[in-house]
């Protein structure tokens, strides 16, 4: 398994380089997400789309070492952006695109921000931009789920005896009043690069409000909202989301082509 060995423990990644001079698609997983748990769709996107391929396990998820500790700082998602920032340099990747999914989502805005200069574009899916309400209410209902189905089991498939950690700080983060104003909307106009925010017209963890907040605060960003799908549309919704994804891929490789 290739991995990568960092001062804090190895995290664990794929990297399909096949093919020259295009950018590469870096996806970001979500909360209790790993890159077993996106199937096939990157791959799939990034061959439909003749770019090349980075996926990985952020620390705490996967096959990618164990936290350091659960406890999380409000900050955790910049960190994580500028973790991603050191992929990027290792790789040595020189045009990169961003999927985010979810927290995926937020760390994309996030790098988008504070490194304008290393990011093509961004797509987000489910991306959070402050805390909301029903993503309160979300996240309550999934820990009753945790403890009431057999979530958690499903999720030791993928994440092992890492599951609980991370169960622990995505819930017990979001749900301590200390974070309830946490908030990236100030960040956002920073962001140079062309936005694609894309969220599911039933998404239990946010409402529309968070992606008409990315396509107000950002300087060219546009939101597409999907039918017949909640928080995860590439799997609720997957042939319409390929279909959105890849073209706006193509608008985006073409833009520079053109210039």
């Amino acid at each position: 398994m290739p991995k990568l060995s960092f001062q804090n423990g190895q995290i664990y990644y794929e990297f399909f380089q096949n093919f020259e001079n295009q950018p590469t698609l870096i996806f970001l997983h979500d909360s209790l997400g790993c890159v077993e748990l996106w199937r096939d769709f990157p791959e799939y996107i990034a061959n439909k789309s003749n770019c090349n391929l980075l996926i990985y396990d952020r620390f705490g998820y996967g096959r990618s070492s164990s936290f350091l500790t659960e406890k999380r700082e409000n900050n955790y998602m910049e960190l994580e952006a500028d973790f991603l920032n050191e992929l990027i340099e290792k790789f040595e990747i020189e045009e990169c695109i961003l999927f985010g999914h979810s927290d995926g989502g937020t760390i994309s805005l996030i790098a988008g921000a504070k490194y304008p200069e290393k990011i093509k574009a961004i797509i987000t899916e489910g991306a959070h931009i402050f805390v909301e309400e029903v993503t309160l209410e979300g996240i309550q209902q999934a820990k009753k789920l945790y403890h009431t189905t057999d979530l958690k089991s499903k999720l030791e498939k993928y994440h092992g005896e890492k599951t609980q950690a991370l169960f622990n700080a995505w819930t017990e983060t979001w749900l301590n009043p200390k974070f309830y104003k946490w908030n990236i909307e100030q960040l956002l106009p920073a962001i140079k690069c062309p936005i694609f925010a894309i969220q599911g017209v039933d998404d239990e963890f946010g409402s529309i409000d968070q992606v008409e907040g990315i396509e107000k605060g950002c300087q060219q960003a546009k939101f597409f909202i999907i039918p017949n799908a909640k928080h995860s549309p590439h799997k609720e919704a997957r042939e319409l989301t390929e279909t959105i994804v890849c073209h706006l891929i193509s608008e985006i490789t073409q833009s520079t082509t053109n210039l």
